[in-house]
């Protein structure tokens, strides 16, 4: 997955400026975004404090942890699976 030019606290602030009612379109010209990208933060991060974001963001990356092990173990089982089922 690309990693963003912006941090976390740095989204938090865009979305904070477009709030205090700065021109969406002035914003995302200002910072080099576009307006598809301020509306999708919007959408993920709207009304969020950073610290709330960083937690988020700690759990995205717990939940990715937790499912490579889940993979792992599915596939230690099938091949276990698949050994047991030969006869010898």
């Amino acid at each position: 997955m690309k990693k963003s030019r912006f941090t976390t606290e740095q989204i938090i602030a865009i979305l904070g400026e477009g709030q205090a009612g700065a021109n969406v379109a002035e914003l995302c010209r200002r910072h080099g975004i576009s307006e598809q990208t301020y509306y999708r933060w919007k959408a993920k991060y709207g009304g969020m404090e950073i610290s709330e974001a960083q937690r988020l963001k700690d759990l995205e990356a717990e939940n990715r942890k937790l499912k490579q092990i889940v993979a792992d173990q599915a596939l230690d089982l099938h091949a276990l699976k698949a050994v047991l089922s030969k006869k010898f």
